[in-house]
C-alpha cells in the first residue's frame, strides 16, 4: 500500500487493540487512524467464524465507505475475511442481501446500523469489539441516543475503542460510562508555521462560490493560485467552469494517471497554468515556491488539512494569502480551525464590481506602457484620427467625441460584454447573526403562543394537522437560500425535539451530511428544515413514517 513505517497513532494503538483492551485514542484526521484500528481488527478476525465479530461506527456515509475501502485493501491477501459497509442513502434491501453473506466486520453509520438491528438483520450478541471513529463528530451530529442503544445492545465484556479528534465533556462522559480501565493514546498534532500568511474567510452561498472565486482572481490580479476542493468531482466541475470563463486552469486529483498529473504539475510550475484546482491527497506532492494565494473553495474537513493547505503559499520567506469560503454553519468549524492553528482569520467581503473594474482597468493600462514607445504607432494614430473626424461629422451637432472618449470606449470593449452584464453578489447574513435572529424570533413566538399550525378541531376542515404551504408565516418567515428546499416536519418543541435530533434524523435517512443541512426553525408543534434541493425528495420519502423521539414523522416539501 506504499507504507514504509507506522505513523505515531498506529505505533501506539495497534499493540493495545491487538491485546483486546479498551482504548481512547486522540488524533486528527489524516494521521493514519483507519489502519491504526483496521490492521489489528483484521488480524483478530476468526476466519472460520461467519458471525459478525467487529462493528466500526462512523458519523457519515463517506467516512464509512472510506474505512471499508481501506480495510479491503489491508485484507486483500487474507482469504475468508468479509467486510461490509452499511449506511443511509443506499437501498436497505441490497444491504440485507449482503448481510446474508455473513460478513465478519461491519462498518456503518449509527442510523443505518440501528435500522438493521430493529429489523433483526444485524445481531451484535457475538461481536468481540466495537470501534467508534470520530466519536466527537457523531455526538455533534446528534447520534448520542443511537450510540447508547448500540453500545447497550453489545455484551459488556467486549473490547471498546473510541477515536476522537477532540476531548469535549460529552466524550469523557461516554468514556466513563462504557470503557473499562481504558488506555489513553494521545498524538499531539503537528503545527506548521503560518505567521507570514494573511488569512481571510468569506461567508458565501454555495451557488455564488464560483463568481466570488473569479472576482478574487480579478481583483487580486492573481497569477499563480492553488484552489482546494474536498472531492474529485468538485475539482473537475470547478476546473471546467473556470476554463469556460477563459482562465488557464487545470485539475489535479487521484483519478488521474501519473503521467497526466506530472504534466499538469510541470505546466503549473512553469506558469503555463495560472490556477491549479486540487484535492488534499493529490496536492501532497506540490512543492512550488511562487504560489501567491491558496483558496479553500470547500472548507477543509479537518483542522490539520487547513494548515497543510495554506502552507503551500508563503514559502521561502515570501508572504502569502489564504482565502476560505464558508457556507452557513461552517463558520463554527472555521472557529475551531482558527483555535487549532492559533491564527487570526479575518472576515472579508466578496470583491465588488467596482473593485474588479478598477483592478482590471489598472492591469490593462499597465500593459499599455510597453506599447506606447513602439515605432509602428503612426498607422494607428492616423486610423484613430480619421475615425474620430468621420464620427464627429456624422454625429448630431450637440455631440462631439475626443480621443479620450475613444480610448475609454476601447477600454470598456476590452473588458468584455459579459463583465458589464454582471450584477453585484447579494450579501450574506453572517450565520451566527442569522441564528441569533432566529432565536429571538422563536423566543418571541413562544412567548406570544401565536400558532401558525392549523388546530386539530373543526377549523381544520376535518383535515387533522394540515400544513398550509400558502401561508407566509407557515413557511418559516425566512428567505430560502439558493439551491435549497424547505421541508415541513410535524414534530416540534412540544415533542422535546432539538436541532441535533433533526440533523441526526435527516443524516440517518438520506445521503446528506450535517454540513449540508441549512437553517432549522423549531416551533411548538412543527419544524422547518432546509436541505439541498436535489436531496429534498429523498429526505421526504425516507423520513416520512420514521420517528423523531416518540412521534412518527410526516415530512412535506414546500410548494
Amino acid at each position: 500500500m506504499g507504507f514504509e513505517e507506522a505513523t505515531p497513532i498506529q505505533s501506539e494503538s495497534i499493540p493495545h487493540i491487538l491485546g483486546g483492551v479498551d482504548m481512547l485514542g486522540q488524533a486528527q484526521t489524516g494521521t493514519g487512524k483507519t489502519c491504526a484500528f483496521g490492521i489489528p481488527v483484521i488480524e483478530r478476525v476468526d476466519r472460520d467464524d461467519s458471525r459478525v465479530q467487529f462493528l466500526i461506527l462512523a458519523p457519515t456515509r463517506e467516512l464509512a465507505i472510506q474505512i471499508a475501502d481501506e480495510m479491503h485493501e489491508v485484507a486483500k491477501y487474507k482469504e475468508g475475511i468479509r467486510i461490509l459497509a452499511v449506511y443511509g442513502g443506499q437501498p436497505i434491501d441490497r444491504q440485507i442481501l449482503a448481510l446474508k453473506k455473513r460478513p465478519q466486520i461491519i462498518v456503518g453509520t449509527p442510523g443505518r446500523v440501528m435500522d438493521h438491528m430493529r429489523r433483526k438483520t444485524l445481531r451484535l450478541d457475538s461481536i468481540s469489539g466495537i470501534i467508534l471513529d470520530e466519536a466527537d463528530e457523531m455526538l455533534n451530529m446528534g447520534f448520542k441516543e443511537d450510540i447508547d442503544t448500540i453500545l447497550e445492545s453489545t455484551p459488556t465484556e467486549i473490547q471498546k475503542v473510541f477515536f476522537s479528534a477532540t476531548m469535549p465533556k460529552s466524550i469523557l462522559e461516554l468514556t466513563q460510562k462504557y470503557l473499562h480501565d481504558p488506555v489513553h493514546v494521545r498524538i499531539a498534532p503537528k503545527q506548521l508555521a503560518v505567521e507570514n500568511i494573511s488569512q481571510f474567510y468569506i461567508e458565501v452561498r454555495e451557488s455564488n462560490k464560483l463568481e466570488v472565486l473569479c472576482r478574487l482572481i480579478e481583483s487580486e490580479r492573481i497569477k499563480l493560485a492553488l484552489v482546494f476542493c474536498n472531492t474529485k468531482r468538485k475539482v473537475d466541475e470547478v476546473c471546467e467552469k473556470l476554463a469556460t470563463r477563459g482562465y488557464a486552469a487545470e485539475a489535479l486529483h487521484g483519478d488521474m494517471k501519473q503521467p497526466l498529473r506530472t504534466r499538469v504539475m510541470n505546466r503549473f510550475r512553469s506558469g503555463e497554468v495560472d490556477l491549479l484546482v486540487a484535492t488534499d491527497v493529490a496536492a501532497r506532492g506540490i512543492d512550488v515556491d511562487d504560489i501567491e494565494v491558496v483558496i479553500n473553495y470547500d472548507l477543509p474537513q479537518d483542522e490539520e488539512y487547513y494548515v497543510h493547505r495554506i502552507g503551500r503559499t508563503g514559502r521561502a520567506g515570501r508572504s502569502g494569502k489564504a482565502y476560505t469560503f464558508v457556507v452557513g454553519r461552517e463558520i463554527i468549524e472555521l472557529k475551531n480551525i482558527q483555535h487549532y492553528a492559533k491564527a487570526n482569520i479575518v472576515c472579508a467581503q466578496p470583491p465588488s464590481l467596482t473593485e474588479v473594474t478598477q483592478s482590471r482597468v489598472s492591469s490593462i493600462l499597465k500593459g499599455l506602457k510597453d506599447s506606447l514607445g513602439a515605432d509602428d504607432l503612426a498607422y494607428y494614430i492616423e486610423a484613430v484620427e480619421q475615425y474620430l473626424q468621420d464620427l464627429n461629422v456624422e454625429s448630431p451637432a450637440d455631440s462631439f467625441y475626443t480621443t479620450a472618449d475613444l480610448a475609454a470606449a476601447l477600454l470598456r470593449l476590452s473588458m468584455g460584454e459579459q463583465f458589464h452584464q454582471a450584477e453585484e453578489i447579494e450579501p450574506v447574513v453572517p450565520y451566527l447573526e442569522h441564528i441569533a435572529r432566529n432565536n429571538r424570533y422563536q423566543s418571541s413566538y413562544n412567548n406570544s403562543r401565536a400558532g401558525f399550525f392549523v388546530a386539530d378541531d373543526d377549523r381544520a376542515g376535518g383535515k387533522k394537522g394540515k400544513f398550509d404551504a400558502n401561508d407566509k408565516k407557515s413557511r418559516g418567515g425566512k428567505k430560502i437560500e439558493a439551491g435549497m428546499s424547505r421541508l415541513f416536519l410535524n414534530v416540534g418543541s412540544d415533542d422535546n425535539v432539538l436541532p441535533q435530533h433533526i440533523v441526526k434524523a435527516v443524516c440517518s435517512h438520506s445521503s446528506l451530511t450535517g454540513k449540508q443541512i441549512g437553517a432549522i426553525a423549531i416551533y411548538g408543534r412543527y419544524t422547518f428544515v432546509d436541505v439541498p434541493r436535489e436531496a429534498a425528495d429523498e429526505v421526504v420519502k425516507n423520513l416520512t413514517g420514521r420517528k423523531i423521539g416518540s412521534r412518527p414523522v410526516r415530512a412535506e416539501k414546500q410548494k
